[in-house]
This record gives C-alpha cells, sequence and structure tokens, in this order.
C-alpha cells in the first residue's frame, strides 16, 4: 500500500505543472505529511487503530480525489480545446496514461478505506454485509478460512473498473460502492475516450 502511494506521489511530477492544484510539489507534500503521520500515530496493530488515524487515512483519500479530480478536468479541457502538450502522440499519450494511474490508485485508496468501515473494521469481524462482495465472499469454497480483501484487492478492482467500465467479479452492494464506481468507470471512459479521439485526429 506505501509502494502504491508513493508511486501516487511521484505522478504529479510527470504532467505539467499547469495540471497541479497550485505548485506541481504540493499535494505530493501534503500527502507525504499524511503518510510520515499514519505511520508515526499508527500502534502497528490495525485491529486497535485510533479515530485519529482513522481521520488521518480519510484525509488521504480527500487528498488523492481532490488531486486525481484536478488532473482529469484539466486534461479533458486540454483536449476539448486543444493544447501543446495533447498536440504531440508522444505527449497525449504520457499525459492520458499518468491521468488513468492517477484514477486508478485513488479510487483503490477509496475501496480500501471505506470499504466495510475501513481496514481496522475489516481486521476485527468480517462484516455481516459487505460494502464489495468479492468472489471469496459469495463462494467461501473457492478460498481459505478467515478470508479477507487486501489492498492489492482492491487495486485490482481500481484497475478492472478502469478497463472494463464497469464490476467485473467484485460487485458493489452499499450505495457509496455503487456511486464510486459509476463515477471511476465514467472519469476513465471520459479519459480514454477522448484520448483516443485526439490520437487519431493526429495520426491521420
Amino acid at each position: 500500500m506505501a509502494v502504491t502511494l508513493i508511486v501516487a506521489m511521484t505522478l504529479p511530477f510527470l504532467l505539467p505543472p499547469k495540471y497541479s492544484l497550485g505548485p506541481r510539489w504540493i499535494v505530493p507534500v501534503i500527502e507525504a505529511v499524511f503518510l510520515v503521520a499514519l505511520i508515526v500515530a499508527d500502534p502497528g496493530r490495525i485491529d486497535r487503530r485510533s479515530s485519529f488515524v482513522r481521520a488521518l487515512s480519510l484525509g488521504l483519500v480527500v487528498i488523492l480525489v481532490a488531486g486525481a479530480a484536478g488532473v482529469t478536468v484539466r486534461l479533458v479541457i486540454d483536449l476539448a480545446r486543444g493544447g501543446p502538450e495533447t498536440s504531440s502522440p508522444s505527449g497525449l499519450l504520457r499525459i492520458g496514461a499518468v491521468v488513468w494511474v492517477y484514477v486508478v490508485i485513488t479510487f483503490s485508496f477509496l475501496y480500501w478505506e471505506l470499504d466495510g468501515g475501513g481496514p481496522e473494521e475489516r481486521a476485527r469481524s468480517t462484516p455481516e454485509y459487505p460494502d464489495l462482495a468479492f468472489p471469496e465472499h459469495l463462494n467461501p469454497r473457492v478460498t481459505r478460512p478467515g478470508w479477507r480483501p487486501e489492498f492489492f484487492d482492491y487495486l485490482y478492482l481500481g484497475f478492472t473498473d478502469s478497463t472494463a467500465f464497469s464490476p467485473t467479479d467484485v460487485m458493489p452492494l452499499a450505495r457509496w460502492a455503487k456511486l464510486a464506481m459509476a463515477t471511476q468507470a465514467a472519469a476513465s471512459l471520459v479519459i480514454l475516450g477522448l484520448v483516443i479521439a485526439r490520437a487519431v485526429n493526429i495520426f491521420k
């Protein structure tokens, strides 16, 4: 999870300066502060994390969502109006790929933090009615007893929802999960659709 967050922190530096909400370094620095605070505040027992640590985790997710929303809107504006960054094939593909990865990582953290009340709640006990139904929930015979989703499972969910534009093997049950997955699918569809359309025009 920490490695994925570090990757997210590097993404703004791969985008043009105008894609940042302020100075290019501001969002990564804020995320780094939250990460350090989580490492210091977390006593090392995920099933005993305090409400303060929970608030830090949610704050980090809010920062990620704001950053992903900002770069997505900026990309859509550039693709609609045209700009030097999206007029060359290499620049277009690079920026489109970075923004798409940003969206995937952001929603992975969103699912990780909100599903079943967060990782600490899921570590204490398996929710009777999960927000997200993984295949292991629907068919316990295919996995080991006591299975619980880990961060990689949510990263996989974020990737598949952004590529299929819909749920694949993980079913959203809670309304917030349905809204989040619909939003992610729509964002990914807009990003990939506009990038492909722009690329076709460039290569003509």
